[in-house]
C-alpha cells in the first residue's frame, strides 16, 4: 500500500470503472475522477476506505491540477468521442495538454495511457485512430514520462466494439459488408487490458514506452463474427463483401442495427479498414500473463450478459452536464424560458409502493402506456442520428445517477420520492422528465409527471406545441397505468398541475 493515491481520469468510463476494483485489490489507493460526484458515488467501489472521489473536468485545467495534486501516477482513460461528436479530436487534444500540465504541476511520477493500434504513417488512418495517436504524442511530450498501451478491439461485456459485434451477428443472418470485413485485427480481452494497465505500475521498465497489447489471435472481422455466432449458438452468418459499400455507409447501418449511435459508429467504422495488429510483443516479457483467446473472451462476455453482471458499459461515460434550469421553470412566458407540461394523480398508497413501479420504468418493462408511440419516437430518433430506445437500461431493477434509460439519462435518484431524467434524443431544445412521489394526507400519495423543455428558437417552439396534445394523452395514461401496475386504488383521477417553484432563465 502506497501513501500516494493513483489518479484515474475517466473513472466512470468502460475501462476506468473496471480498473479501480483491480487497483484496490492490488493494494493501491485510488483517487477516482469524473465530472459528476453523484455519478461516482453510485459505483460499488465508491465507499471503499482507499477510494477518494474528486470532481474535475479535463477541459478545466485548474480543477484537473487540484485532482492530480499529491498523486503517485495518473491513468488517462478519457475519450471525448461520446460527448463531443465530430469535435472529439480537438477536445481530446485539449484534454491531453491539460493532463500534461496537471501532472507536471502535481509532481506525478508517470502517466499511463490506453491508446489505439494502427500504423501511424498509414495514409488511410482514420480521424479516430489519428486522434488516439496524437493524444499519445502530447502526453509523451511533457516532463512526466508517459507509458502508452495501444490496443485494437477490446472484447468484454458492455464495450462498444462488443455491442456492435453482438447486435450485427444476432440480428443479421445475412450481411452485406464493406471490404473491411477482411481486415486483420488482434482483439484483446478486457481482463488482459486491465492486467496490463495495473501491471505498468509495478513494472518500472514500462516507463516512457509505447507498447502494443493484443490477444493471442490475429483474425479478420469476418472470423470474429463467425466465432461470435458459434458461441451464441447461432447458425453460420452469410457475409458478402461489396467494394462500393463505404465505411460511412456501414457506420449508418451499424447505427440503425445496434445501440451505438452514429456519432460513435462513424469514427469507429472509418478505422476498420486499417490493420490493427501488434508490431511488437515486448509487453509479454515485461508483464507476463495468460492471454485469453477471442473465442473465450466472447464466451465470458456472453455469460456476464446472461447473468446480468455487466460491470461497466460503453455508454457509462456519456452523461451530459445537467442543465442549470433542470429544477426550475417559467411556463407563463414563452420567450426563451422553460415550457412545462405537468399532470398528477392521487393514490391510496405509500411512496415505497409506487417507487417500485416507477424505478422499473423503461427498458424491457416499457413506459406502461403508449409503448407503440414510444417505439415510433425511438425509431425516429435513430433515423435522425440519436440514441433511440435500443440502449435500454443497465439494470432491470436499480437506477443510479448517470445510468442510461432508453433515450434518457438519469440525473437524480431520490428514492422513494423523485426521479429526474434528462433527454438525450435528437430535438430542437433540451428536456427533462421529473417524476415525483409525495405524501398528501393519511394513506394518500401524489404522483406527479412533469416535462420541462427549453426550446431552441422557432423550431423548438413548433416542436413543443405540435407534441403537446400527445404529452397530455401520454402522461394521463402513464399515471393510470402506474397505478394499475402498482395495484393501488386511485383517490383522485389525473389532472393538470402547475409547479409552485419557477425561475427565469437569464
Amino acid at each position: 500500500m502506497t501513501e500516494k493515491p493513483v489518479l484515474v481520469a475517466g473513472a466512470t468510463g468502460y475501462v476506468g470503472g473496471r480498473l479501480i476494483p483491480l487497483l484496490l485489490k492490488n493494494g493501491y489507493r485510488v483517487r477516482a475522477m469524473a465530472r459528476s460526484l453523484d455519478k461516482l458515488g453510485c459505483r460499488s467501489w465508491a465507499g471503499h476506505s482507499h477510494v477518494e472521489l474528486v470532481q474535475a473536468d479535463m477541459m478545466d485545467l485548474d480543477s484537473l491540477k487540484q485532482a492530480a495534486k499529491g498523486c503517485l501516477a495518473a491513468f488517462f482513460l478519457v475519450h471525448s468521442m461520446n460527448a463531443q461528436g465530430h469535435r472529439f479530436a480537438e477536445a481530446d487534444r485539449i484534454s491531453a495538454k491539460n493532463m500534461v500540465a496537471a501532472a507536471e504541476h502535481g509532481g506525478l511520477a508517470r502517466i499511463i495511457y490506453l491508446g489505439g493500434l494502427g500504423e501511424t504513417n498509414s495514409g488511410t488512418l482514420s480521424v479516430h485512430l489519428r486522434s488516439r495517436h496524437e493524444v499519445g504524442q502530447i502526453l509523451q511530450s511533457g516532463a512526466v514520462p508517459c507509458t502508452e498501451l495501444r490496443a485494437a478491439m477490446i472484447l468484454g461485456s458492455g464495450s462498444a466494439s462488443f455491442e456492435i459485434l453482438r447486435y450485427l451477428a444476432e440480428r443479421l443472418p445475412v450481411m452485406i459488408t464493406p471490404k473491411w470485413v477482411s481486415t486483420p485485427c488482434q482483439p484483446i480481452a478486457i481482463g488482459n487490458v486491465l492486467n496490463y494497465l495495473t501491471g505498468c505500475l509495478d513494472c518500472p521498465e514500462t516507463t516512457g514506452k509505447i507498447l502494443d497489447i493484443g490477444g493471442p489471435d490475429i483474425l479478420t472481422y469476418r472470423d470474429i463474427i463467425q466465432i461470435y455466432a458459434q458461441e451464441a449458438h447461432l447458425s453460420k452468418r452469410w457475409i458478402i463483401p461489396v467494394p462500393l459499400f463505404t465505411p460511412r455507409l456501414s457506420a449508418y447501418w451499424i447505427h440503425l442495427i445496434t445501440p451505438v449511435p452514429a456519432s460513435i459508429a462513424i469514427p469507429l467504422a472509418e478505422g476498420l479498414g486499417v490493420p490493427v495488429v501488434c508490431r511488437n510483443n515486448d509487453i509479454q516479457n515485461l508483464i507476463p500473463q495468460k492471454l485469453i483467446s477471442c473465442q473465450e473472451s466472447i464466451r465470458i462476455a456472453l455469460q456476464d450478459i446472461l447473468q446480468n453482471q455487466v460491470d461497466s458499459c460503453w455508454f457509462d461515460a456519456g452523461m451530459n452536464r445537467p442543465p442549470e434550469w433542470a429544477h426550475c421553470g417559467d411556463a407563463g412566458y414563452a420567450g426563451g424560458t422553460i415550457l412545462e407540461c405537468g399532470f398528477q394523480i392521487r393514490l391510496k398508497a405509500n411512496p415505497e409502493d409506487i417507487w417500485q413501479t416507477v424505478s422499473r420504468i423503461g427498458g424491457t418493462e416499457g413506459w406502461y402506456f403508449g409503448n407503440d408511440l414510444w417505439k415510433i419516437r425511438g425509431l425516429l430518433d435513430r433515423l435522425a442520428g440519436g440514441m433511440g430506445l435500443r440502449r435500454g437500461r443497465k439494470d432491470p431493477v436499480r437506477l443510479n445517477v448517470g445510468d442510461p434509460l432508453d433515450f434518457w439519462r438519469v440525473l437524480t435518484v431520490d428514492a422513494p420520492n423523485r426521479l429526474i431524467l434528462q433527454a438525450e434524443m435528437k430535438m430542437p431544445g433540451e428536456a427533462v422528465l421529473d417524476i415525483r412521489i409525495e405524501p398528501d394526507g393519511p394513506g394518500i400519495i401524489r404522483l406527479d409527471l412533469l416535462s420541462r423543455f427549453l426550446p431552441r428558437g422557432l423550431p423548438g417552439l413548433i416542436y413543443w406545441y405540435v407534441l403537446y396534445p400527445f404529452h397530455e394523452w401520454i402522461f394521463k395514461g402513464m399515471l393510470i397505468a402506474i397505478a394499475r401496475k402498482s395495484q393501488k386504488p386511485i383517490a383522485t383521477p389525473p389532472g393538470r398541475f402547475t409547479p409552485v417553484l419557477t425561475c427565469r432563465i437569464n
